[in-house]
């Protein structure tokens, strides 16, 4: 459940929140010389398109009997802690899930389906003619893991930066252990943070496996920071009060979650 921790949560958001309004931005134009009582100094801006992205409860309940209270007590265990936990983390799944792909029945925007990112494809020179790693060679997965990497920069001119990616855990744990050359010591992995100018962490992520579906697997190369995208938790995780329904009491347990909203897709590959 890495939601929380790769991208930047948004506090500002009022619990009584239905609906987020939000920009997505462009800058254009760019300073020159100018002579003393200039008045023609060029004119920039930031060109801005609105979006609105709902706000939907997640939910998630757990029960339990007086019966089940007194004999968990007599073994020593906290049964009604040990649903409580199971239920925050049940929640958790949910939202963790929809900020990475989103939930078209209902509008919430995740970090992978932004139609506005762009994309770029590795070449299928490792042997067959294949994409994957186990089949090229170490200069060819360092080149790949710097074409996704440095494409932010140069499709910005360097106004954005990534400094995180993001592989499926399998080619993760690849370039991981897999050494830079056969008489190196360092692995891919580390030779790649060592050397590309942008990058400062590499993690690794599940949802990217299959992420462009028909087995395509995805790296995500992006700036994370608040200014880019958040994480939209209007109303964090609440147990409601305990209800007693015929022999056992129900405790209903919501969260408002608004999904993941970029702001400035550029800064994403």
């Amino acid at each position: 459940l890495k939601a929380r921790r790769l991208f930047p949560l948004n506090p500002d958001v009022d619990p009584g929140a239905t609906k987020i309004t939000y920009q997505q931005y462009d800058g254009f134009g760019i300073g020159k010389i100018i002579s003393n009582y200039a008045d023609d100094l060029p004119r920039v801006d930031l060109k801005g398109k609105e979006f609105s992205s709902p706000v939907k409860e997640l939910g998630a309940a757990y029960a339990y009997t007086i019966k089940e209270i007194r004999s968990s007590n007599m073994v020593g265990k906290r049964l009604d802690q040990r649903r409580a936990s199971f239920a925050r983390r049940a929640v958790s799944q949910a939202e963790n899930k929809i900020a990475f792909v989103g939930d078209a029945s209902t509008g919430l925007p995740g970090f992978l389906t932004n139609p506005n990112i762009p994309t770029v494809t590795i070449p299928a020179d490792g042997t067959g003619a294949s994409k994957a790693w186990t089949a090229k060679t170490p200069a060819q997965i360092i080149r790949d893991l710097n074409l996704v990497a440095n494409s932010v920069p140069a499709n910005t001119k360097g106004i954005e930066v990534p400094d995180t990616l993001l592989l499926p855990l399998e080619q993760y744990t690849y370039i991981a252990s897999t050494p830079r050359s056969d008489n190196s010591d360092t692995t891919i992995l580390k030779y790649f943070l060592g050397n590309n100018p942008f990058i400062k962490q590499v993690e690794w992520v599940n949802e990217l496996a299959d992420a462009g579906g028909a087995g395509i697997d995805r790296a995500v190369a992006y700036r994370r920071d608040p200014e880019v995208l958040t994480l939209e938790v209007p109303s964090d995780f609440e147990q409601l009060e305990a209800e007693k329904r015929n022999l056992e009491y129900v405790i209903d347990c919501i969260e408002s979650f608004g999904g993941v909203i970029i702001y400035y897709p550029l800064s994403i590959c």
